[in-house]
């Protein structure tokens, strides 16, 4: 499958980016980023924090980006995320899809649903991955990720901002230990933001944050250039 042309199903989290370094690394050969930008920011299907920056980390990995709108319903965004694929495959002639899907069944049956009817290829480089060897990849391969949500009892404001570091790795281990969360945030716990990675042509840097939230919910909307 070495060459093929493939979009990458993109949010600006470490799920998508990394599946992107995966598929690159083995020779797919990837023609643009598509991204879906809800306006229900808790969205069955889409990441949401600070998903406006994609363009600036499309522009980091001088690959065009596809832009679909929706405003998040259930099922309706589906259809959103279909347009946007039928736009990639129009322009950009790709014959397959490149998801950041780990466990959620839900996810990846939609989007293989969706890429069955489109005659499309679909990849999940992450897929089943131990989540402690995942992260530990990260981090060796030398991506600067960011916390940018969390959303589960005892995260709080503190995670925000937090860079997935040894340190990191550490302390979401302990949390998974006594309170069950997913140590890389597969349940929705936390949302994440790449600053940089081998894929960058240059770091980015954040220009402005904005924090919003209370109690174990919290969002920090990041600018970056």
């Amino acid at each position: 499958m070495a060459g093929m042309k493939c979009g990458v199903l993109f949010s600006g989290g470490k799920d998508s980016t990394y599946s992107a370094y995966l598929a690159a690394e083995h020779n797919y050969k990837i023609t643009c980023l598509i991204s879906v930008f809800s306006e229900n920011p808790e969205s069955y299907m889409f990441h949401t924090p600070s998903i406006t920056q994609a363009e600036e980390q499309a522009k980091a990995m001088g690959l065009p980006l596809v832009i679909q709108k929706t405003q998040g319903k259930k099922e309706a965004e589906l259809e959103d995320l279909e347009k946007a694929i039928i736009k990639a495959k129009e322009e950009f002639n790709i014959e397959g899809i490149i998801t950041g899907a780990l466990q959620s069944i839900y996810q990846a049956s939609r989007i293989q649903k969706i890429c069955n009817k489109l005659n499309l290829e679909c990849f999940n480089p992450l897929w089943q991955i131990d989540a402690e060897q995942y992260l530990m990849e990260l981090i060796k391969n030398k991506f600067k990720v960011i916390i940018t949500g969390v959303f589960a009892y005892p995260l709080d404001s503190s995670w925000l901002g937090r860079e997935i570091d040894e340190g990191f790795l550490k302390d979401i281990k302990e949390l998974n230990k006594k309170y069950g969360i997913h140590i890389a945030g597969e349940g929705g716990e936390f949302e994440t933001f790449v600053l940089d990675c081998p894929l960058f042509k240059k770091p980015l840097e954040i220009t402005n944050t904005r924090v919003s939230g209370s109690g174990n919910s919290w969002r920090m909307e990041v600018e970056v250039r």
